[in-house]
This record gives structure tokens, C-alpha cells and sequence, in this order.
């Protein structure tokens, strides 16, 4: 594992990790399960670690990736929603194996079938890392985000499962570590990107730098300056394969050139605190944003009431449907989601909820542990 590299009068964190894919062992007549082991982290662990703690509970927040021109490599934590997980040891789950015990909230309809749900994925990854033979683990997921939102409903799910194995165990594991106990989850449930679940883990914005190796840059915002997002999420699905079938397979040169030039904008705004070139760099996007925009209903006057109510911005939050705005004033945030709902309803005959979140800085974390 390479070493993070502090690059201080940038405020950028550089982490970087070889990353290859890795198909599970699937039993149809269990529910619980095991993936070989972990290619994805250099780190190998012939000692197995004893579980410090009889139960632990984690939180992973929700994610807005992409961010308008950062489409696949651009992504941020949003605190006060998403993702609780728990894991305790279990002497009726088969040592080694991990079993879903219980799923409650917005997740009640998913699969308990560990290899078929987002949280037991990443856990069984992360249990590999760790060589975990000689417990068996139950896992507990409470829903706080609606699936196929666009806020990193299935990464905050992996995100928070990985942590709470990691930390059960005496917390071994870099955060590259659980990034990629997280990519083992979004490889099979939606694809092979890290701009939802890396931010999830880590907190603030990241900019995934490559993929091939997986480089990830930590962008930190300045702590002196305000940020809150403006999350406005209709009642309306938008399946991410959808939602990414829609994009162009070819895009001409200027539009090319014109969104890596907002793209690094964007970047330079994070790290300088300008949340105007923010919003102005994340409403820019001329390859993704006008394929999606129409499939969601309302979407473009979405848009255009959040920047006549003041917004420095908006766009789609991953794939949508959620709309993201951002402001620097929390009141004036309450007027921009009240302008978007009505928007959603007026233009899109869609209701719509309004939240207003900060960033967050923290990423995922442990909430509570028992000893055993």
C-alpha cells in the first residue's frame, strides 16, 4: 500500500492502491456467504485479529457525485443523512461467514442474501482483508437513504458496513482499505466507481485521479468557510443503469475541452473556499447533465428557480433524481428548496421534500460499540 502524501500549500491528499476485480462465491441454499480473497489492498494479514468488541454500530453518510462536469471522479459527503450499520459477533453464523440479520427503514424491501445486498458485500470484503476464519459475523442495516435517490444510497450502505467490521476487529485497516471493501459492494451492485463510496469513507471531496491504478486526491475545503447543499428529492425513480444508458458514447472536442476546463474549476474552488465558482462550474456541464435533465421530469425548471432564488449553482446529484443546489447562507437555502419543490410539482407534476446539509468532513465513523 503506498503511503498518503501530504501536499500541504495544496491542501490535496494523494492515496493510492492496485484494484482488480473479484467475483463472489455464491451458495443458493445459504444466506450467508464468502468472497475469495481481496485483491484490492496490498496489506495481508496471516495473524487473524480477535474481535475487541462483541458489537459495533456505524454511520456512512450520503454522497453527491459527479457535481455537475465530474462525472465518474468527482464526488462529497453530505452530513446528517444516510447509512446505519451494525455488526456483532454471532455464534450461530458458521465461522468466517456473515449473515444479514435484520434491515429496517428505506431498505425493507432488499435482499437479506449477503452477496446480493450492498452492506454484506463490502463486510465479507473487508472480513477477507482482515482473514477473519474463526467467528461468524451478523449484520443489521437501517436504511436512512431511499434507494435509487442519487445521494450514494448502496455506497453508504458499503461504507458503513466495512467500517463497523474494521473497527470490530481492533480497526486495522486504512481507509484505502475500506475504499476498496466499498468498490467489492458498487463493482456488483452499480457499477465500478468510487466518486460515491471514496467521499463516504473519507468525508469532503474527493477527486478519484485515476482508476487504473485507483488513485484517490483528497480536496479539503476550507474549515473558516460555510457550505451547505440544498437536496431536493422528487418522487421519482431514476434507476442508475437508466440513467447512465442515456449518456453519449462520443462527445466532440469542444464540449470535451469545455468541461475539463469546468471540471478544474471546480476543483480550484474547493480548495480556495469560492463557492460562487463553485455553483457556476457545477451548473456547466454539456456531456452528462442535458442527456439526464429531460428524463426527470421538471428538472430544467428545477434548475432555473434554484439560481432565481439565489442558488450559486445546481445540477443532478449522481444519477437524480435528486437536485442539488449550493448556498453559503442557511436561511436563503430554506428559499432556494422551497422555490425547487414547487418547481418539481408546477413543471414536473412531481411532489418533492427539500433538505438543507452541510458538508461533511468526517466520513464514515463509528457511533457506538459494546465490549465484549
Amino acid at each position: 500500500m503506498a503511503a498518503a502524501t501530504t501536499c500541504s500549500q495544496l491542501n490535496l491528499n494523494f492515496i493510492s492502491f492496485n484494484t482488480q476485480s473479484s467475483k463472489p462465491r455464491f451458495n443458493p441454499s445459504s444466506t450467508c456467504c464468502a468472497l475469495p480473497s481481496s485483491s484490492h489492498s496490498n496489506k495481508s494479514y496471516s495473524a487473524e485479529p480477535q474481535p475487541l468488541f462483541s458489537s459495533v454500530k456505524s454511520f456512512a453518510p450520503a454522497t453527491v457525485a459527479n457535481l455537475g462536469p465530474g462525472f465518474d471522479f468527482l464526488g462529497c459527503a453530505v452530513d446528517g443523512i444516510g447509512d446505519h450499520v451494525s455488526i456483532r459477533v454471532d455464534p450461530n453464523v458458521h465461522p468466517g461467514e456473515l449473515s444479514i440479520s435484520h434491515i429496517s427503514g428505506a431498505g425493507s424491501k432488499l435482499s437479506k442474501d449477503p452477496l446480493m445486498n450492498c452492506a454484506g458485500i463490502a463486510a465479507i470484503a473487508a472480513m477477507k482483508m482482515l482473514n477473519i476464519q474463526s467467528v461468524g459475523l451478523s449484520l443489521s442495516l437501517d436504511k436512512g437513504l431511499p434507494l435509487g435517490s442519487g445521494l450514494g444510497s448502496s455506497a453508504a450502505s458499503a461504507a458503513a458496513a466495512a467500517v463497523a467490521v474494521n473497527e470490530l476487529f481492533g480497526g486495522r485497516l486504512s481507509q484505502s482499505d475500506l475504499v476498496s471493501a466499498g468498490l467489492e459492494s458498487e463493482s456488483q451492485v452499480s457499477g465500478y466507481h468510487a466518486d460515491n463510496v471514496a467521499p463516504s469513507i473519507m468525508g469532503g471531496f474527493i477527486l478519484i485521479r485515476s482508476y487504473d491504478p485507483l488513485e484517490l486526491v483528497q480536496l479539503k475545503f476550507p474549515d473558516n468557510k460555510k457550505l451547505f447543499f440544498v437536496l431536493v428529492n422528487p418522487e421519482f425513480e431514476a434507476p442508475t443503469k437508466k440513467m447512465r444508458a442515456a449518456l453519449p458514447q462520443e462527445v466532440t472536442m469542444s464540449h470535451h475541452v469545455w468541461n475539463c476546463s469546468q471540471a478544474g474549476a471546480l476543483v480550484a474552488s474547493v480548495l480556495q473556499g469560492d463557492i460562487i465558482g463553485l455553483g457556476k462550474a457545477m451548473s456547466n456541464d454539456k456531456i452528462v447533465e442535458p442527456k439526464r435533465a429531460p428524463l426527470i421530469p421538471g428538472m430544467e425548471a428545477v434548475k432555473k428557480a434554484a439560481i432565481k432564488a439565489g442558488a450559486y449553482g445546481c445540477t443532478i446529484s449522481g444519477a437524480g433524481p435528486t437536485a442539488v443546489a449550493v448556498t453559503d447562507d442557511e436561511e436563503r437555502g430554506k428559499e432556494i428548496g422551497e422555490r425547487m419543490v414547487e418547481a418539481f410539482m408546477k413543471e414536473g407534476n412531481l411532489k418533492a421534500t427539500a433538505m438543507i446539509n452541510q458538508l461533511d468532513r468526517v466520513g464514515a465513523r463509528v457511533v457506538s460499540s459494546v465490549p465484549r
